[in-house]
Formats: structure tokens, sequence, C-alpha cells
């Protein structure tokens, strides 16, 4: 299931709004709008269920500052919704028939519409957040969300904040803290060899028929990926890490 509520403040010379639509005004003078969020849905009700038992959109229905203006049977439909509605937050699963919430997010924040996606789903694994954060989600939820925590994701993700459920956000922070694999090119392997064969940049230049300039573009891109400043270190630091195989 997906749902898609919209937050979006009025510009400030807004022409009357159809009766259908319109909002009373709050007491003390202040629009209900100000701080009321619209949205969009995909996917039966059945399909997506809070820890409450009630179906997303029945949840968020009685939710007062936040329109449910839409819902969709598909991701392909979710994306047509949002074109033609301009939601300010489009609720989605990743997991859709015809599109899915991956493909559906790309879709929707390359799209004309500002609207904001928050990935609300069961799937927590590492590729998954990945993908949807990667697509441009604003924000990914469980569906093990209190409402309390959904309107109030809803309204941040309305505004432009990210929001990143807890097991979601120390997922993202581990992986972010796992050391990033260094892989040298076919031509890099060449060049560092050459060096642990203790030739010049000249000679290792003749050896690849490359220019010498060649070879000193390589080896600064070595040093980058290694992390060091010399020759000799990166030699050290190859072999350490299983890089240079030598003859």
């Amino acid at each position: 299931m997906d749902g898609r509520p919209l937050h979006r403040p009025p510009p400030r010379h807004r022409p009357p709004a159809p009766a259908a639509s319109r909002r009373s005004p709050r007491p003390g003078g202040r629009d209900a709008s100000d701080c009321r969020a619209n949205g969009v849905a995909e996917g039966p009700l059945g399909r997506g269920r809070s820890s409450t038992g009630h179906g997303l959109v029945a949840l968020l229905a009685s939710e007062p500052t936040i329109d449910i203006v839409g819902e969709a049977g598909d991701g392909r439909e979710a994306v047509r919704l949002v074109e033609r509605l301009g939601p300010d937050v489009a609720l989605l699963d990743l997991r859709m028939p015809v599109l899915d919430g991956v493909g559906a997010t790309a879709e929707i924040v390359g799209g004309s519409a500002r609207t904001r996606v928050l990935i609300l789903t069961t799937y927590d694994t590492d590729a998954d957040i990945e993908r949807g954060v990667e697509a441009g989600a604003t924000g990914y939820l469980l569906k093990d969300a209190t409402r309390e925590q959904l309107v109030e994701a809803i309204h941040a993700a309305s505004r432009g904040e990210t929001v990143l459920a807890s097991r979601v956000a120390q997922r993202l922070v581990a992986r972010m803290r796992q050391p990033v694999p260094v892989a040298l090119t076919a031509r890099e392997s060449e060049v560092l060899n050459a060096v642990a064969d203790g030739l010049s940049n000249a000679e290792i230049g003749r050896r690849l028929i490359i220019g010498e300039a060649t070879v000193k573009t390589h080896l600064l891109r070595i040093f980058a990926k290694l992390d060091v400043s010399d020759r000799t270190r990166a030699v050290v630091v190859a072999m350490d890490n299983g890089l240079l195989q030598r003859r």
C-alpha cells in the first residue's frame, strides 16, 4: 500500500478555493492550511497496516492536519496521480505492482511536481534501504510506526526534512562506518608493479608504452586510493591489502 500525504503552504494571494476543498480558519484567525498536509495513497487499504491494525488511509483520514487527496492501485498510477494532483508528500511502499516503490520514487522525484516521497514499508534490509534512499526518497519509515510518528513524519517530509525510522538510521550509519574496499584498475596495477620493480616514471612509460605524464596521473590516483604520499608507501600498502601481485 502506498499513500501520499501532501503539505503545501498556500501562495500569498491565493484565489478562493472550491467549496469542496476550502479549509475553515482556526481560532485566532490562522488558516488550517498553514500546518496542513495533503496526501495520496497507493494500494488497497488492506495492504498497508500499522501496528494499530487499521488501514493507513483510514488511520490518516481522522487526522485534521492531513488531507488524503488520492489513492492508487499500483506504482504507475501513483506516479500519474502525483503528476495530476501535485501533492506535497507521496507515501509509497517498496513492493507495488506494475512499478515498484523505487521506480515510482525515481519518477516522482525526477518529475515536475515538487512532491516529497516518504517510503512506508515492512522491508528494512540494507539493500532495500539503499535503493529507496538513492532513488530520492525524503524519508523511510517502517510499518510499525505509530500514528503520531507517521503524522509527524509526513509534516516533516513536506518541509523537506529527512525522516528515518530509528532502525533504518542505525543501519545507514553502520554501513557508512564500514571501510570502503579499495580497488586498483588493471593499468594502475601495472604501474605500481613497475614502481615495485624500481623503475622511474620514464622507464615505466617505456615499459607500458604510455607517456610519462600519464604515468604521473596514474600514480596520483594510486596515492589517493591508498591514502599515501610516496611511491614506497604505496607499494607497501598495496601489498598489505593484497592489491599487488608480485611475479
